[in-house]
C-alpha cells in the first residue's frame, strides 16, 4: 500500500529543509528549480512510490517552507551539493538517485560529478551539465544578451525580490505560462528591456493551459505565503552566487560524471535557445560516458515533469527500473 504524500523538516548543515515525500524503497531525490517548491514534483510522487521507490521532494535551501539564510554567501553551489549529501544522511539512507529540474539540475548533476559513491545515478531535466559550474559566468551572459539578461537582471539587490512578491498568485501565472510550450510565442530568454520589469515581459495569460490549473497556482503561492518582499530572496540568491560559483568549482574542473545518466528536454524550453546549449546537448555522450538516454518531449517548454508528466514519468521509471535490474 503506499500512502499519502507527508511532510516534516529535516535538519541539514545547520538548517531546516522542508520535504515531502511518499514511499518505501530505493531513495529518490527529486529537486526543483526556479521559482518553484516541492510541488513541482507533484505528478511524479505516486507513480515512483508505486514502483518500490522512497520519493522525496524538498523545498531547496532559501525556498517556500525551507529556511532562508540571510547572508547571500550561504547559497553557492557547493553549500547547495552539500544539502543533498546532509540530506541523504539525515534520511538514513546510503546512496540515492538525485532528480534535478532548471536550477536543480546543476544541483544533481554537480552532486553527481562531486559524490559518486553517494549519489548512484542522476538524471537531469531541462539543464545539461555544464560543468563544473553549472552555470556560465554573468560576463559571458552579458555579451550575449545585453545587461537585461534575467540572470543578471537578478543581481540587483531588492528589485526582483519586491517584483516578484508583490503578487504572489500573478508570479506564479505568469512564470508558469510564460516559457511553457503552450504560449505561443518563440521560446526564447528572459530579457528585461532597461525601465521595465521581468512581469512586464511575461504577461498574465488569459487562460491557463490544461496542465496547470488554479488550484495548483494557490499551492505555489501557499509554499510562498508569508514572507513578505523577501518571499523570493533566498531563491535569488542562487543568482547572486553564479559568478562565486565560478571561483569554487574551479579545482574541479576536468572532473566528469561517471554515474548512470537520463536527460530530458521539451523542443520549446527556452533553456535549448540559450547560445551552446546545442553544443552541450551534443557532447553528452562524452559529458556523461555512461548516458542512458536523452530524450526531446515535442511541444514541451520549460517546465518538463509539470507539462508532461506522463512522458517524464515513463523515462523515469524506465532508467530506474534498469539500475535496478
Amino acid at each position: 500500500m503506499v500512502h499519502a504524500v507527508k511532510h516534516s523538516q529535516v535538519e541539514v548543515n545547520g538548517i531546516r529543509l522542508h520535504v515531502a515525500e511518499q514511499g518505501e524503497g530505493p531513495l529518490v531525490l527529486l529537486l526543483h528549480g526556479f521559482p518553484e517548491s516541492w510541488y513541482s514534483w507533484r505528478h511524479q510522487f505516486a507513480p515512483l512510490a508505486a514502483a518500490g521507490y522512497r520519493v522525496v521532494a524538498p523545498d531547496q535551501r532559501g525556498y517556500a517552507r525551507s529556511d532562508r539564510p540571510l547572508d547571500v554567501d550561504s547559497y553557492t553551489l557547493p553549500h547547495l551539493v552539500g544539502d543533498v549529501v546532509g540530506l541523504i544522511e539525515a534520511l538514513g539512507a546510503e546512496q540515492a538517485v538525485v532528480v534535478g529540474h532548471d536550477w536543480g539540475a546543476p544541483v544533481a548533476w554537480a552532486s553527481a560529478m562531486l559524490r559518486p559513491d553517494l549519489v548512484r545515478a542522476v538524471a537531469g531535466l531541462s539543464v545539461p551539465p555544464r560543468l563544473p559550474a553549472g552555470i556560465g559566468s554573468l560576463a559571458a551572459a552579458r555579451h550575449v544578451y545585453g545587461d537585461g539578461f534575467y540572470q543578471n537582471y537578478f543581481q540587483q539587490p531588492g528589485v526582483a525580490d519586491a517584483e516578484l512578491a508583490r503578487d504572489l498568485r500573478a508570479t506564479f501565472r505568469a512564470t508558469l505560462f510564460g516559457v511553457s510550450g503552450d504560449n505561443p510565442a518563440q521560446p526564447s530568454p528572459w530579457i528585461i528591456p532597461e525601465g521595465s520589469t521581468l512581469l512586464d515581459t511575461l504577461p498574465e495569460p488569459k487562460e491557463l493551459p490544461g496542465w496547470l490549473t488554479e488550484e495548483d497556482i494557490e499551492a505555489f503561492a501557499a509554499d510562498y505565503a508569508g514572507h513578505g518582499e523577501h518571499a523570493f530572496t533566498g531563491p535569488l540568491n542562487w543568482y547572486r552566487n553564479i559568478d562565486r560559483n565560478q571561483e569554487l568549482m574551479a579545482a574541479f574542473r576536468g572532473l566528469g560524471i561517471t554515474v548512470p545518466a537520463l536527460y530530458v528536454i521539451g523542443d520549446r524550453d527556452m533553456v535549448g535557445v540559450l547560445r551552446g546549449v546545442d553544443k552541450l546537448i551534443g557532447s553528452l555522450p562524452s559529458i556523461l560516458p555512461r548516458l542512458f538516454r536523452s530524450v526531446t518531449l515535442p511541444g514541451c517548454g520549460h517546465w518538463t515533469q509539470q507539462e508532461r508528466p506522463a512522458e517524464v514519468n515513463r523515462e523515469l521509471l524506465d532508467f530506474l527500473a534498469h539500475l535496478d535490474a
